[in-house]
C-alpha cells in the first residue's frame, strides 16, 4: 500500500471525545431502568438496531470495537450474539448475567475482560456508585445482531416498540409502520429457551481475565536493546507476542486477538510491519505511533482513544509523559501474528544475544544454528 499521509494517518485516530452515544440503539431503549444506557459503534456498526447511531470508522477489520456507557444502575437486558462478544471494564464495577432468566452472574471491575459465548442469554448492569464505561469487541464485519430475551420483546411492544426482520428498530411513537409478524423478529418461544446450552459460573470464570490475571512479560526481539522492554499479557487467542512462554486464557476461535501491552514511561518498540489490520483501544497513559513507509508520519493518543493501524505498514511506539501505558491491543484473524521487525532491529538484538529461532520465538543467538547452502 502507498505510504500514509499525515492526514491519512490522523483519520485513523477516534479521540475520546470524537464517540457519540446513541441512547436509541435497541429495543430496550425505553424500559424503565434500561432508559439511560448509551451504546457507542466505534469501529464498524456493531450490533445497533438505530439507523441513527453514527459509526467512527466504517472500514472493515474482521471484528467491530464499540462501547457502552451506564449511569449506576441502568442495565442492558438479556439478548443473545451471535458471534463473539468481549467486554472490557474501562471504568466502575459491571454485574454480567448470563443463563436463559440470568441466573448466574459475574462482578467486573477496571481492567477485566469478559468473552460471553455464543447463543447465550446474556445483559449487564452498572454496579458501581458512578457512570460506568465498558469497551466491547464484537466477532466479524456482519455480526447478524441480536435476539432480545422474549419478555423484553414483548414488553417493547407496550412502548411502540418491534425490531424488524432485518435488525432495524421499529418505534410507532415516530411514526414508524409496524410490519406483519413475517417482517419482525418474534418473541423466542420458550421451548427453544429451554434448549439453549447451559454454562455454569467455573465455566465463565475460564472466560475471565482479570486485571490480577494478567501475565505480563517481554513480548519483542527488542526486549533487551536500550529504551525497549515492552511486555504483552495475552487475552484471547494467538497474538503478537514472540515469547514461547506465553500462553492466552482464552483459546476458542473469535476472529481476532487480544493482548494487553504494558511499556514503561521512556520506553518504545522498535519497527514492525504486521500482515494484518491492528486495533489499540488506549487504557491508561499517552503514546505515539509513527509510520516508517516514507516520510516519517507520527500520530499521539490519549487514554481512552481508539486507533487502527492499516496492514503491511511499518509502525513503531513509544510512551509519551512520565506515566507507563496499558493499551489493548487487537488483531484481525485467529491465526498466530508474525511482527516482522526491521533489519536493524534484528542486528542489534542479536549483538545483544536474543535471536528469533525457526518458530519465530525469541532464543539465545548463540544457541541458534547456522545453517549455509550453496547454491
Amino acid at each position: 500500500m502507498p505510504p500514509l499521509s499525515q492526514q491519512d494517518a490522523d483519520a485513523r485516530r477516534i479521540k475520546r471525545a470524537d464517540y457519540v452515544s446513541c441512547t436509541v440503539a435497541f429495543i430496550d431503549c425505553k424500559k424503565p431502568g434500561s432508559h439511560l444506557k448509551e451504546n457507542y459503534s466505534i469501529i464498524g456498526p456493531g450490533v445497533t438496531s438505530s439507523s441513527d447511531q453514527v459509526i467512527n470508522l466504517p472500514e472493515a477489520h474482521g471484528f467491530n470495537i464499540g462501547a457502552a456507557a451506564m449511569p449506576h444502575g441502568i442495565t442492558n437486558n438479556l439478548h443473545i450474539h451471535f458471534t463473539a462478544e468481549v467486554f472490557i471494564v474501562q471504568k466502575g464495577e459491571w454485574t454480567f448475567r448470563w443463563g436463559s432468566n440470568g441466573e448466574n452472574e459475574f462482578v467486573g471491575r477496571e481492567g477485566d475482560i469478559l468473552s460471553v459465548p455464543t447463543w447465550i442469554f446474556r445483559g449487564f448492569t452498572n454496579a458501581g456508585p458512578d457512570d460506568g464505561w465498558l469497551f466491547t469487541i464484537l466477532g466479524g464485519d456482519n455480526t447478524g445482531g441480536v435476539i432480545f430475551h422474549p419478555d423484553i420483546i414483548r414488553e417493547a411492544a407496550d412502548y411502540g416498540l418491534y425490531i424488524s426482520s432485518e435488525n432495524t428498530l421499529i418505534d410507532t411513537s415516530r411514526g414508524d409502520a409496524v410490519p406483519g409478524e413475517e417482517g419482525r423478529i418474534p418473541p423466542m418461544p420458550a421451548e427453544e429457551v429451554a434448549q439453549l446450552r447451559e454454562v455454569t459460573p467455573e465455566a465463565m470464570r475460564q472466560r475471565v481475565v482479570t486485571a490480577a490475571d494478567r501475565d505480563f512479560r517481554p513480548a519483542f526481539i527488542d526486549a533487551d536493546l536500550p529504551g525497549c522492554g515492552a511486555e504483552l499479557a495475552p487475552v484471547i487467542g494467538y497474538g503478537l507476542t514472540q515469547n514461547r512462554e506465553h500462553a492466552a486464557p482464552i483459546t476458542n476461535p473469535h476472529g481476532f486477538s487480544t493482548e494487553w501491552l504494558r511499556m514503561a514511561p521512556g520506553t518504545r518498540v522498535s519497527p514492525f510491519a504486521l500482515s494484518d489490520k491492528m486495533v489499540i483501544i488506549l487504557h491508561k497513559g499517552r503514546m505515539r505511533i509513527t509510520f516508517h513507509d516514507g516520510a516519517e508520519v507520527a500520530v499521539d493518543l490519549d487514554a481512552w482513544d481508539t486507533y487502527s493501524i492499516p496492514a503491511d505498514t511499518v509502525r513503531s511506539m513509544e510512551t509519551l509523559g512520565d506515566e507507563a501505558v496499558e493499551a489493548l491491543v487487537n488483531v484481525s484473524g485467529d491465526h498466530r501474528k508474525r511482527p516482522v521487525f526491521v533489519d536493524d532491529t534484528i542486528t542489534a538484538a542479536e549483538a545483544c544475544g536474543t535471536g528469533l529461532d525457526a518458530g519465530g520465538f525469541m532464543a539465545k543467538a548463540a544457541l541458534l544454528p547456522m545453517y549455509r547452502r550453496a547454491g
